[in-house]
């Protein structure tokens, strides 16, 4: 009978570079940056990696469709090297490959990397990712990401009775909280603090997402070496080790899109990815439980409902708790721990490696004061691909041994 992946793998290291605009840098700079800084936090030598998957989404942009470019990057030794791509959950399917690698017991020690250099394009946004065929030609000129997200928006209002005001409230706090995070974070993207004000202020992209509730478009690299928990003890003695508790996915039905039982205020792959992470990481109580959390905040009313969505917040209790400070970085359940991918940026197929990095800092108590999260030793991540109507979600929960 199955048991699920709960401390079957360890991290051995971590790296990743900062995100932002690197125009002096290619993809296969940013993969050496993040790779150097992991291999040496791992306190191996390359050699010693039998296997590796590589993230990256937008193929076409800069390395291709196919796994080699990792291999013939970093000099790997001949090893098996996997290509993979799920939307934004890109680098989160490269950690969970590896880790399965791992846990199956194919391999001893494997190598996660997730990069994206999306800056060089001159696109303002996303290019078309040509996923959905002819209905990128159908959806019209105002289906944009900031629209189709905005609507939950007006959904969840609608649902819960609370008024647009009171929400437009709240997400102007979710992102003048992940503005302050990322002021923080030297690795971040956006590193100047915004008032609540300010925000507020801000030109419209899609009611009621304003400027400051987008998140932006990054170039960067993250990477995670895995091994097993024996492997992991035997090399870093008298030193704490972050264990992976659970890697749960939830893809989408197509019910969402086609028939009338959504009710466009939540995403259902979240609710469902969940409800297995938690059971599979021991977890009954999360909002308890839970020290710190990174989730998919593409636009601030994202993260809104996905803590309703996580079952942290309550069922339309989510305006309370945001608006009390509990997601804020000296609040319960801090959320957005290095400024998310509103403000440490969104390379798109490293994002998901990148949470985890934040979650892995933090336990292994890596950062300064400032930006410590007190107490920390169970973390969060949380990937969307997609729209809101038709995605990916993947979860990784992360712990100390």
């Amino acid at each position: 009978m199955a048991e699920g992946i709960r401390n079957k793998v360890a991290i051995l290291g971590m790296g990743c570079t900062r995100f932002g605009e690197r125009w002096e840098s290619g993809a296969e700079d940013l993969m050496v940056e993040a790779f150097a800084e992991c291999l040496a936090d791992a306190g191996i030598g390359k050699n010693e990696i039998q296997a590796a998957y590589l993230g990256t989404c937008y193929s076409g942009l800069s390395l291709g469709k196919s796994a080699i470019p990792l291999g013939m990057t970093l000099k790997l030794p001949y090893i098996p090297i996997s290509r993979v791509e799920n939307f934004c959950g890109t680098a989160s399917e490269a950690f969970k490959g590896a880790c399965y690698a791992v846990a199956s017991g194919a391999y001893d020690i494997v190598l996660a990397l997730g990069v994206e250099k999306l800056k060089d394009t001159g696109y303002g946004g996303l290019p078309m990712a040509g996923a959905f065929g002819a209905m990128e030609q159908l959806r019209g000129a105002n289906c944009t990401a900031p629209g189709l997200f905005a609507q939950l928006a007006t959904a969840y209002s609608a649902k819960w009775g609370i008024e647009m005001g009171k929400i437009k409230d709240a997400i102007a706090h979710i992102s003048a909280k992940s503005h302050a995070n990322g002021a923080l974070n030297p690795k971040a993207h956006l590193r100047s603090p915004v008032s609540e004000e300010k925000i507020k202020a801000a030109p419209m992209i899609a009611y009621p997402l304003g400027l400051f509730d987008c998140c932006g478009v990054s170039d960067g690299s993250a990477a995670a070496i895995v091994t097993t928990p024996a492997i992991a003890r035997s090399l870093k003695r008298n030193q704490d080790i972050v264990m992976v508790k659970s890697l749960q996915a939830a893809v989408s039905s197509g019910e969402e899109a086609m028939l009338t039982n959504w009710d466009g205020a939540s995403f259902v792959t979240t609710q469902m990815a969940a409800k297995r992470a938690y059971v599979e990481a021991g977890i009954t109580n999360p909002r308890e439980e839970l020290s710190m959390m990174e989730v998919h905040d593409c636009f601030s009313i994202t993260e809104f409902v996905t803590m309703e969505d996580l079952d942290i917040s309550p069922k339309g209790g989510a305006y309370d708790d945001v608006m009390s400070g509990f997601y804020d970085l000296n609040g319960q359940v801090p959320c957005q721990v290095d400024g998310g991918l509103k403000c440490f940026g969104h390379p798109v197929g490293a994002s998901g490696l990148r949470m985890i990095y934040a979650m892995y800092e933090q336990l292994l108590e890596r950062i300064p004061e400032k930006r410590k999260v007190k107490n920390a030793r169970l973390g969060l991540a949380h990937n969307l691909g997609g729209l809101p109507h038709a995605n990916i979600c993947t979860l990784t929960i992360v712990g100390k041994d």
